[in-house]
């Protein structure tokens, strides 16, 4: 399984995820910088904040380590925002002189680097809205390097036209290597399932560990009951909306020597809520500290625990296995990840709208779905979209404004090239997660061609895959259907005319269904979007309802970037294409 990141989990959703970087388990340093000027870009050099090397060995071949650096480009424009010309990177290497060696992967990307002394070049040619990975570097430690060696490596930029705000990262000889073990879940439950996780740990490095940061990330449907006073939580990352994430920062006190295992004095309780479906758990090890914890929170909000106190306790040598002691500073093994699927359905219950016009008059529909529950509802490591809902315009009237997330196909439901002008059919996807109690709010503004008296047009909430349709976790498909009626009885205006009660779409005239009362649903939410922010607005062909995205690399409240390399973008991609080919 690929390490998991809720922000790469953004990324993927709304196509804008560049580049997946395999740093899971490191904090990573380089933020986006906003532009000095809107002619002249700011773009942010990264990477991992601070990197152990392996020491020097007695015998046979050093170890590397692979430091990746990256650039940022804060532009939102996906389209116009990237800079279309030659670049530049210097990675000043005298920091490091005599305490270690370093060279280019070749296979990392396209920029052609050469190391000449104490100076690195590498020059490349393009910089694309978002994060994507600049070079990678091999480091080892140097021959006649010590332990507790320490230096620094400094990266700047040069483009013409553009700006590089520099970056910095440190590498030590020796240090700490913490190994999360994998723990045996039962990965298949029932709502209110418990059970325990003794998460245990192993340090693998050269020297003792002062006090480890324990990370723990849900998603919505599962729990752990227990706050504990030396963790701080934060719930719902904002720059992952929907998925429900909980983080807890756990500062854990001790002296964790090196070549150690560690478990945790009182297991954990992992829940499986009554709103569980698919879930993931993310458990993840790092050395404490004032810059790891910062790192982590990447600036969201978090409140302590008022429990008992989280602590850690040496495994026995009995229990520890042959794998207890060893040296292997590799970052990417600090964390693992539980996949669960919990038996559980989620009701999606489309509703429609009336409205009533003269010919040549526009009126607004408010159509859409809501989820009554009682699961969430997240593809959270495919990124695919939950569901779409398809809408037939009714017979004498023409979309004049929809919602961005929409788009127009033929009477069929086939790939139309023309976005501009009105179409007979729409549909809209929801994002990679519905939540309970949310669902979809899709406002249209339709003129009135010619007044047809109960003309109706069908609102259907469906996978998004047209030849398959049913949802496989709703057991009322009964109610995934609901209508748009124009003019309908007593609401017609004069000089209309009767459509035959089909509104063109051969089904009888039915009165809409109206939208859940929010008030009576599972979360009481009120206007929720598929994942859980708001509605939109109307709009042009080019304006109205916000796509609200889905879930990258953990550079969220829970900053590492992980979960982006094994989230099969390309598969996700083709699967879009060829749902609506």
């Amino acid at each position: 399984m690929s390490p998991f990141s809720p922000r790469s989990a953004l990324r993927r959703a709304v196509g804008s995820l560049a580049a997946a970087g395999l740093l899971a388990a490191v904090p990573l340093a380089g933020a986006a910088a906003p532009a000095r000027a809107a002619d002249v870009p700011v773009f942010a050099l990264g990477g991992p904040a601070e990197t152990g090397l392996n020491p020097y060995p007695e015998s046979g071949e050093p170890r590397h380590s692979t430091l990746g650096f990256t650039i940022d480009n804060p532009s939102q424009d996906e389209e116009n925002g990237g800079y279309e010309g030659d670049f530049t990177l210097t990675f000043d290497l005298s920091g490091i002189d005599g305490i270690a060696d370093v060279a280019f992967d070749g296979e990392s990307g396209g920029a052609d680097c050469e190391v000449t002394g104490t100076k690195a070049v590498c020059e490349d040619w393009g910089i694309w809205p978002g994060n994507q990975r600049a070079a990678d570097l091999l480091v080892t430690a140097a021959e006649g390097s010590r332990a507790g060696d320490t230096g620094t490596i400094r990266v700047t930029g040069e483009a013409e036209g553009a700006t590089f705000t520099p970056f910095t990262t440190r590498l030590t000889v020796g240090g700490p290597d913490l190994v999360m073990h994998r723990l045996p879940f039962d990965q298949e439950l029932d709502p209110g399932d418990e059970q325990q996780a003794p998460i245990t740990f192993t340090n693998r490095g050269s020297r003792d560990a002062d006090g480890v940061l324990l990370t723990l990330m849900y998603s919505r449907g599962l729990d752990i009951p227990q706050r504990y006073a030396n963790c701080e939580y934060t719930v719902d990352d904002p720059g992952v909306p929907g998925i429900g994430w909980t983080t807890a920062l756990c500062s854990v006190e001790g002296a964790f020597e090196a070549g150690g295992t560690y478990t945790l004095a009182t297991p954990l309780t992992i829940e499986a809520t009554t709103r569980a479906y698919y879930d993931t758990f993310v458990y993840r090890i790092h050395e404490d500290g004032a810059a790891q914890r910062a790192a982590q929170r990447a600036g969201a909000p978090f409140a302590r625990g008022e429990g008992p106190v989280l602590k850690a306790v040496p495994v026995k040598a009995s229990q520890q296995g042959a794998t207890a002691r060893g040296s292997d500073l590799n970052p990417g093994d600090n964390q693992q990840e539980a996949d669960f699927r919990t038996k559980n359905t989620a009701d999606f219950v489309a509703y429609g709208d009336q409205a009533s016009g003269a010919a040549g008059t526009t009126v607004r529909a408010d159509i859409g779905f809501r989820n009554e529950g009682p699961a969430w509802i997240g593809n959270i490591r495919s990124g695919e979209d939950v569901a779409t809902v398809d809408f037939t315009v009714p017979q004498g009237a023409s979309v004049i404004a929809k919602p961005d997330r929409c788009r127009a196909v033929t009477a069929d439901g086939k790939y139309r090239e023309d976005q501009k002008s009105p179409a007979p059919r729409y549909v809209c996807d929801t994002s990679m997660t519905v939540r309970d109690g949310a669902g979809l709010d899709l406002p249209f503004e339709l003129r009135i061609d010619k007044a047809v008296i109960g003309a109706s047009g069908e609102v259907t909430v469906r996978s998004t895959w047209p030849q398959n349709p049913a949802l496989p976790f709703d057991p009322k498909p009964a109610n995934n259907t609901a209508y748009l009626v124009l003019n309908g009885e007593g609401g017609a205006d004069s000089g209309g005319t009767t459509g035959g009660g089909d509104g063109g779409s051969g089904e009888p005239s039915t009165p809409p269904t109206p939208a859940p009362d929010p008030d009576r649903s599972p979360s009481g939410a009120s206007g929720s979007s598929a994942s859980g922010g708001s509605a939109g607005t109307t709009g042009g062909s080019g304006g109205g309802l916000a796509s609200t995205g889905s879930i990258a690399l953990i550079a969220s409240g829970t900053a590492a970037a992980a979960l982006a390399a094994g989230l099969v973008l390309f598969t996700a991609a083709r699967a879009r294409a060829a749902r609506h080919a």
